[in-house]
């Protein structure tokens, strides 16, 4: 796969590269050039203070204890 470098630098990434690192417009990827000239290029995660408000509120509360009673009933014993 070919991308062709623009006289300003720039290079589109081809739109399969892009569905398969799931980048939207406006994303960030990390560059990383190799020792023998190869290039990686990563896509920046997300901080995670941007996921708030994704998922909506508990119908409930629960308390510590609630908490902690459903921990050890999903707990292993190793």
């Amino acid at each position: 796969m070919q991308a062709i470098l623009s006289s300003t630098g720039q290079i589109t990434l081809p739109e399969s590269v892009r569905q398969q690192l799931r980048l939207q417009p406006g994303d960030a990827v990390e560059i990383i050039v190799g020792e023998q000239c190869e290039i990686k290029l990563l896509p920046v995660t997300s901080s995670i203070t941007k996921l708030k408000g994704m998922l909506s509120a508990p119908p409930k509360s629960l308390t510590l204890s609630e908490i902690e009673d459903a921990i050890s009933k999903g707990a292993v014993d190793l």
